[in-house]
């Protein structure tokens, strides 16, 4: 009697063994009883039985808890994206037959008060015939008119405004004046017309960088964070969400091909801007500062033709009357001549620094000349014949004269 007792449970076993192993494995035998497996570690493996056969899914129980580091991106977005715009453009273009074609451009920007100032570069409004606002808390994408308030297109700055828009938030601007190399910076914008995007990435270098204007911009912040068309005018912020910088332009593809991303985009330092902001407050409009002097560029030929005791610098052609250049005592020339079909005055003072800075073209000179406020005295270097002097120059405000040639 107890041996086929024993022989039952052996039967028994090697039943459930085959069974388990063969024709129903032990996790679907557990699924038969409630539909799937956890293993102690907030997986749960499921199983889904169909037509093509079964599968075996791993599921996370709860959505998992974030890091510090997403935690942090997402405090700086949710601060910053109700500060940041979409500015639509409209230009009137002309086919073969002369026919109006509307061109439609876009860019970004962001919200500097509650009055609906709105700070973007000059380039996404340039030549536009109207210019369109779209918040980024706006649900039913209401568009604003906007107005051109004043333009710097020096910097690739303008300033706009937008009347009767609802709880407008504005964006906190930071001190770009001690930024570092490896400083972690966010872009938003609207890259390709997508609206409130974010990029992350470092600041990868502090760099001097020409615009497409011509002006060259001192510190301007480069960032690997990815800035296509579309961001331009936006901010470029910090880990706090504070603005540091205006995204301006992308690095060219030297293989050629369509403008995007490199990893190499460029920010005009919000220190810039907010100067700018400081003469549109004080006077009404930006104030550029100005020599009040025509000028001809120099080169090692030209230099050695003419016997001047530097073969680099900016000659002084003519100064303008009653102009900062005139008062300060710096002379233009009398002697006329051609440089190919081109006239020119000769003899005049040759300018080789700006307050110890080289200058070794008109270029050099508008570039430390924009460093500078209308009203700065800045010390200008000079020969005059062979003699080498220092001259106190007090800066005047270009827009009050009269355009007489191409003057600086």
């Amino acid at each position: 009697m107890k041996l086929r007792s024993v022989l039952l449970v052996l039967l028994i076993l090697c039943g459930f063994y085959l069974l388990s192993t063969h024709f129903f494995p032990i996790g679907t035998i557990a699924n038969l009883v409630r539909g799937s497996q956890e293993d102690g570690s907030g997986i749960t493996t499921s199983t889904v039985n169909g037509p093509l056969g079964t599968f075996k899914l791993t599921e996370a129980e709860a959505a998992p808890a974030l890091d510090p580091e997403e935690e942090q991106n997402i405090a700086v977005y949710k601060r910053a994206l109700p500060s940041v715009v979409n500015i639509t453009s409209v230009q009137v273009a002309y086919d073969f037959f002369y026919q109006p074609v509307p061109e439609q451009g876009q860019g970004s920007g962001f919200i500097i008060d509650k009055q609906g100032h709105i700070l973007t570069n000059n380039h996404v409004v340039e030549g536009a015939q109207s210019v369109e606002v779209t918040l980024s808390n706006n649900s039913n994408k209401k568009k604003y008119k906007a107005i051109v308030l004043d333009k710097d297109k020096a910097h690739d700055l303008a300033l706009l405004q937008i009347n009767n828009a609802p709880d407008l938030q504005p964006a906190t601007l930071a001190d770009s004046s001690h930024l570092q190399v490896g400083q972690q910076v966010y872009a938003i914008g609207n890259p390709f017309g997508f609206q409130g995007t974010m990029t992350r990435g470092i600041i990868s270098a502090l760099r001097s960088v020409q615009l497409p204007s011509g002006m060259k911009i001192d510190n301007a912040i480069q960032t690997d964070a990815s800035v296509n068309p579309g961001n331009s005018g936006g901010p470029l912020l910090n880990s706090r969400g504070e603005v540091i910088g205006i995204t301006t332009m992308i690095a060219g593809n030297p293989n050629g091909g369509a403008e995007q991303s490199a990893g190499i985009g460029f920010a005009i330092p919000i220190s810039i801007a907010k100067a700018v902001l400081d003469d549109i407050a004080r006077y009404g409009r930006v104030r550029r500062p100005s020599m009040d002097a025509v000028t001809l560029d120099i080169s090692p030929d030209l230099a050695q033709q003419i016997g001047l005791p530097a073969d680099y610098g900016v000659l002084i052609e003519r100064v303008l009357p009653n102009g900062a250049a005139e008062h300060a005592g710096l002379r233009g020339g009398s002697q006329r001549a051609y440089l190919g079909f081109t006239p020119i005055v000769l003899g005049g003072d040759l300018i080789v620094k700006i307050n110890g800075q080289e200058v070794t073209n008109k270029q050099d000179l508008s570039n430390a000349l924009n460093e500078h406020h209308a009203g700065d005295t800045i010390t200008v270097t000079v020969f005059r014949g062979q003699r080498r002097m220092d001259v106190k120059v007090t800066l005047s405000d270009a827009t009050q004269q009269p355009t007489q040639g191409e003057e600086t």
